[in-house]
Parts: C-alpha cells; sequence; structure tokens
C-alpha cells in the first residue's frame, strides 16, 4: 500500500477520552495518551479537543497494565512515554508518503517498551513480572495505522454503513475462538478463560510481535480505543449505539464518559477506559 500524497483537503479529528478505576479496584492501572507531533516537537493533547490534520500526525493509545503493588500502573505509564519519545521519528515517512515503513515503526515501538520493561522488572523486585497491553492508533493525513498487543481494543466505525468493527485481535484463547467462529460473542463474553492473556509487553515473554495494520478513513468515521474494562460491561451493538449518540442528547457528557458510565453501570469490577476519536 502506498499513499502518494498529503490530500488538498484536510479533515480534522476531534477527541474525547476518558478513564475510571471500576467500583472494585483500587488503583487505576489503565493508562491513555493523546499527542500531536511533527518530526521536531511534540504537543500532549487533553482529555477533549480538535484538530486539523493537515500540518501534524496524531496518535492515541490506551494501556492497561499487569503486576503486583504498583507494577501494573507504572507499565502502562512506560507504554506511553515511549511513544512519546519514538514516535516523532517515524513523522518523515508520513511527510513524504512513506506508507510502506509504518509497519517497521510500530514494531520498534512495541518491541522498545517490551524491552524496558522486561529489564525494570530484572532490576526492581517490586517490578518483577510487570506487563501491559497496547493498543495504539496514529493519523496521518490520509490513514489511520494501527498497532496492538493484548486484550485492549481498537474499534472502527465507519460513516458508511451501520457495522461497528473490531480491528484489533484479542491475543486471548478465547479470542482465538471468536475469531474463527467457534464462540459466539456472548459465549465469549461469558468464558471462564476470557481475560487470561497470551501475549502482554513485558513480563515473561521473550519476544512479542505485535499486530499491525491500516485504515483509510474519511469524514463521519469513528474510532474507539479501550481497556477490556469496557467491554466488559458493553456488547459491540451497544458500542455502536452509543458511537452515534447525537451531540445534543448527551447531557453534558463527553462520548468517552458516556461509554465509561455505561460500562460501569453494568460491570464495574475493572478498571475501565475510552478513548474516542471522530473524523470531521
Amino acid at each position: 500500500m502506498e499513499s502518494e500524497s498529503r490530500p488538498l483537503l484536510a479533515t480534522t479529528l476531534q477527541w474525547f477520552g476518558w478513564t475510571d478505576r471500576g467500583r472494585v479496584r483500587t488503583n487505576n492501572e489503565d493508562s491513555f495518551l493523546g499527542l500531536r507531533f511533527d518530526a521536531r516537537e511534540v504537543h500532549y493533547l487533553g482529555r477533549v479537543g480538535e484538530s486539523p490534520t493537515g500540518q501534524m500526525d496524531f496518535v492515541f493509545a490506551v494501556s492497561d497494565g499487569m503486576g503486583g503493588a504498583m507494577a501494573g500502573e507504572h507499565a502502562s505509564r512506560i507504554a506511553v512515554q515511549t511513544i512519546t519519545k519514538l514516535l516523532p521519528r517515524g513523522y518523515r515517512l508520513s511527510a513524504e508518503g512513506l506508507a510502506s515503513g509504518f509497519s517497521d515503526v510500530l514494531e520498534e515501538l512495541f518491541s522498545q517498551v517490551h524491552g524496558e520493561l522486561k529489564h525494570l522488572g530484572r532490576c526492581y523486585e517490586e517490578c518483577s513480572g510487570m506487563e501491559t497491553t497496547l493498543s495504539l492508533c496514529w493519523f496521518t493525513p490520509e490513514w489511520m495505522y494501527f498497532g496492538h498487543v493484548g486484550d485492549s481494543r481498537i474499534y472502527y466505525l465507519p460513516a458508511r454503513g451501520d457495522a461497528i468493527k473490531q480491528l484489533s485481535h484479542d491475543d486471548t484463547y478465547v479470542g482465538w475462538l471468536f475469531r474463527n467462529g467457534k464462540l459466539n460473542e456472548r459465549e465469549a463474553r461469558s468464558h471462564p478463560r476470557r481475560n487470561v492473556l497470551q501475549k502482554a509487553l513485558g513480563g515473561g515473554n521473550q519476544f512479542v510481535s505485535p499486530q499491525v495494520g491500516a485504515v483509510g478513513y474519511e469524514p463521519g468515521d469513528v474510532f474507539l480505543l479501550c481497556s477490556d474494562g469496557l467491554t466488559e460491561g458493553l456488547y459491540d451493538s451497544h458500542l455502536a449505539e452509543i458511537l452515534r449518540t447525537p451531540d445534543s442528547n448527551l447531557a453534558g457528557k463527553t462520548l468517552a464518559q458516556l461509554l465509561v458510565d455505561e460500562s460501569l453501570a453494568k460491570d464495574g469490577r475493572d478498571n475501565t477506559t475510552a478513548l474516542v476519536i471522530r473524523v470531521v
């Protein structure tokens, strides 16, 4: 796939982020991140905002840390810090239309997060075994490139058509069963091993190869990054219904806050995070 040049008509991204520790956990091991960047500078984004895509790239990410004491919280923060350091190096690919190099940049990023977590786990007893998931979306003016490890998720709700699509693959055996048609969504959601990860960054995993991909986007498209706490409470059809809620019906909440609140009302046993990106 080759993107030839930046389009003459730039789109605008709107984003909304929200996280909650839930009704059971004592701390929040989820993290989310929004950045706007080019080859020279990086700007952190707030929980809510909007900006045109013409001059700078954007990255949004969600991570769900795991480990004893505060290790899981630390693991998810390391993931987002590494993104901040590495992704500006890849801006040249976007500026020059070199789409073929994006998978290399994303694979290096995931490898560095993995290596940093393993190193800290060896050096500090309190960090031993810490792991994190990481789901990341990188928006250039033409394409959204994504990388993923774990069971946090990336969803795509296209402007044309009603079906919501899960772009990321859950790195669990239950996720494999679901993708191969051996379980339906209801059965997968209630399976006792649904949260047992086969792949995560850090911990005892020697090598981790991320899932990478790309989606061409257009005005009206919506993307959702979320931790597994969100989908413990909401079916995919509920996610799509909420994401299509008109702004006039949000009653002062953002889409991300509405998603989190609805999930907590139905489940709430885990940390719950939603990061919504809307193309206008």
